[in-house]
């Protein structure tokens, strides 16, 4: 069984970008169950708004969404911030499509997890990302 326990030996800033609300409660609580505390952005215009004012580790990034897409988003991030300022970013989708995956690969996301979001798929997907050890921009 996951706990808080994950979150001390993955210490991570996390930016959850999805504009479902039914979605956005289940990644928020699988998340809760590893022992964070995520923000919130409702689409990729408010993702990229949200890494201009505070710093994050890690995206989960839902590729369909308003206004602007999680990949167009994902573009506009690493073009903003070099590598080791920015977030890393995963893909959540519902797509399980090769080329959604291979899409999401040539952005530069390190990671794809398909909805149904489980609490082994993303904490496994987590475990992979780097705490980025940068100041909170002011």
């Amino acid at each position: 069984m996951m706990d808080d326990t994950f979150s001390q030996q993955h210490p991570l800033r996390i930016l959850l970008a999805e504009d479902n609300l039914v979605n956005q409660k289940v990644l928020l609580r699988l998340l809760k169950r590893l022992g964070y505390e995520a923000d919130v952005a409702n689409n990729g215009l408010e993702a990229v708004e949200a890494v201009r004012h505070r710093v994050y580790d890690v995206i989960l990034m839902d590729i369909q969404m308003p206004k602007m897409d999680g990949i167009k988003a994902t573009e506009r991030i690493f073009e903003e911030w070099s590598p080791p300022e920015r977030p890393q970013v995963i893909a959540v989708t519902a797509n399980v499509l090769p080329e959604y995956e291979e899409a999401c690969e040539a952005v530069g996301m390190i990671g794809f997890v398909t909805k149904p979001v489980s609490l082994k798929t993303i904490s496994e997907a987590l475990s992979s990302c780097q705490m980025t050890r940068r100041q909170t921009v002011e």
